[in-house]
This record gives C-alpha cells, sequence and structure tokens, in this order.
C-alpha cells in the first residue's frame, strides 16, 4: 500500500510504508509521465530484510509448533502426530510432519537434536525437535494477529445457526 503524497505533476512520492524515503532517490528511474517510479534491487531488498522480521506463520505450522510447546522433551515427529491428531481432531501425514519441521528449522524456529539409539528401533535414534526464541516470538505473533483479527466479532453466536 503506498503511504506517501502526490508530489508535483502528480507523481508519488514518500516511503512507501518501508521508512526509505523514495521520491528523489538517485535509485529509482523515472518513468516520465506516469505517476510513480520504479523501485531497484535495493529497495526490493532492504524491504525482503525488513519483511523477513514480520514472518507470521502459517495455519499447520502454528499447531506444530504449540505441539512441540506442549509436548516438551517427548517431541519427535510421532508424538507431535500423535498431538496434533488427539486435540485437533485433524489426520496428518508423518511425511506433512517432518516436511513442515524441516522447514520450521529452515527459518530457525525449531532445533533438532538425536536421541541415544533404541533397540526397539534397531539401535537407529530419534530425532527430537525443540523450539527455539524465534519460534516462541513466531508463535506469539500470530497469536497477537489473530487476537486482533477476530477482536468484536461474535463468531460462535453469528454463525451457530
Amino acid at each position: 500500500m503506498w503511504r506517501g503524497r502526490r508530489g508535483t505533476a502528480g507523481r508519488r512520492t514518500g516511503n512507501l510504508g518501508t521508512g526509505m524515503d523514495f521520491s528523489d532517490s538517485a535509485l529509482t528511474k523515472d518513468l516520465g509521465p506516469y505517476p510513480y517510479k520504479i523501485l531497484t534491487a535495493e529497495h526490493f531488498l532492504y524491504i525482503v530484510c525488513l519483511m523477513s522480521s514480520r514472518d507470521y506463520l502459517g495455519e499447520f505450522e502454528h499447531i506444530v509448533v504449540l505441539a512441540l510447546l506442549r509436548l516438551s522433551e517427548q517431541a519427535y515427529g510421532v508424538t507431535v502426530r500423535q498431538e496434533i491428531e488427539v486435540r485437533t481432531g485433524r489426520e496428518v501425514s508423518i511425511g506433512a510432519i517432518y516436511a513442515t519441521l524441516g522447514r520450521l528449522e529452515t527459518k530457525g524456529y525449531v532445533n533438532s537434536y538425536l536421541g541415544d539409539p533404541t533397540p526397539e528401533r534397531g539401535g537407529r535414534s530419534k530425532r527430537f525437535f525443540r523450539v527455539t526464541a524465534k519460534g516462541v516470538a513466531a508463535v506469539n505473533r500470530t497469536h497477537r494477529a489473530l487476537r486482533s483479527m477476530t477482536e468484536g466479532l461474535r463468531l460462535a453466536s453469528r454463525y451457530s445457526q
């Protein structure tokens, strides 16, 4: 969304909501009679860096992180799947769990470590997961966004009929 003002000849000026002033920047290219300027690669890099600090969890990522928090030291693929199925009634494939855990680990929201090998697993180790401080911050950010979006709505009474 444009958060600037119209300058001379109807051209837009301002900061595009990023904090950077693009009005007379040497990094923009003037399009002449058109009412805007083109942002260059440097602007996009700045915007991407700014936006990456505002990541929200997707619905399934949110559920997986909450399951990890509930399971604490017992959180590995199978127990995460069971926790989600019991609490949500939603059947989930183990592949979806591990794909999501891998994505969350790439984002820095969870860490994994190998447990001790067990005879019942043929000497293989379980891969355990724990939520990082960055992951807890993402859960809190997502909760705040959901609360803000639902504040003042009477969903239960409005749609329960």
